[in-house]
């Protein structure tokens, strides 16, 4: 089966307003830079997003923010973006902060089936504030639901058109699980090859759990923060 997209805008035609997009990605490492592009030009808005954060104001999930195209956020970190800042601390926004091995979790749970699992992580904090809270051998845990998502937007080092993808390195993220957790993922690679090009053993997300991928770039690739030594 070929699941191939002619272009990211195609791409992007498939979302409706309000829609819930899981973006893969850690800070600007891994993004779907063509995608996120895309959805910027075209205006989508009331979106839901579930990333781990926001990157920076101008580039990434960051400019849909500035765009006015985000309704709610459902992130670990509000971080270096001063817009998500600025938008969250006057309540511009819908913030759901969610502590990270809790989010990694909970897309996996949503991929996973599973109705929901106990961390002992946030108890007796906000993070536990209206959710069930229940003791296992003397300690207390608090219950987290899945996460799912309309839509997953992933980026992969290289992709065949049948949906296989491989990742590099800390690229890879929490794209694979987001993969799994959406109705719909959507992959953008850097290298498009043709099935039986990629050695099965090296496939990091079977293409059972991609609907469409495409050819992205050209890609900036952006450091978030910058940090060198004095000579």
């Amino acid at each position: 089966m070929n699941k191939r997209l002619n272009s990211a805008d195609d791409a992007v035609a498939l979302v409706h307003h309000g829609a819930t997009i899981m973006m893969g990605g850690f800070g600007l490492a891994g993004i779907p830079e063509t995608l996120l592009a895309a959805l910027r030009r075209r205006g989508t808005s009331g979106l839901i997003i579930v990333s781990n954060n926001a990157g920076v104001d101008d580039f990434g999930v960051g400019s849909l923010l500035k765009s006015r195209q985000v309704r709610k956020m459902i992130s670990t970190y509000v971080g270096e973006n001063k817009e998500f800042e600025r938008q969250f601390l006057q309540k511009e926004i819908d913030v759901e902060l969610v502590p990270q091995g809790t989010f990694s979790e909970r897309i996996r749970a949503g991929g996973a089936g599973i109705g929901g699992f106990y961390t002992p992580t946030g108890v007796g904090t906000v993070v536990a504030e209206g959710k069930e809270v229940r003791e296992f051998d003397g300690r207390l845990y608090v219950l987290e639901r899945p996460l799912k998502a309309d839509f997953a937007f992933i980026k992969a080092w290289k992709g065949d058109t049948a949906g296989n993808l491989v990742f590099r390195k800390t690229a890879r993220n929490f794209s694979p699980m987001m993969a799994t957790a959406a109705r719909v993922t959507i992959a953008e690679v850097e290298h498009l090859v043709e099935p039986g090009d990629i050695d099965p053993d090296v496939v990091h997300t079977p293409g059972i759990y991609v609907r469409h991928v495409l050819q992205g770039g050209p890609y900036e690739k952006r450091i978030e923060k910058r940090t060198v030594s004095r000579g």
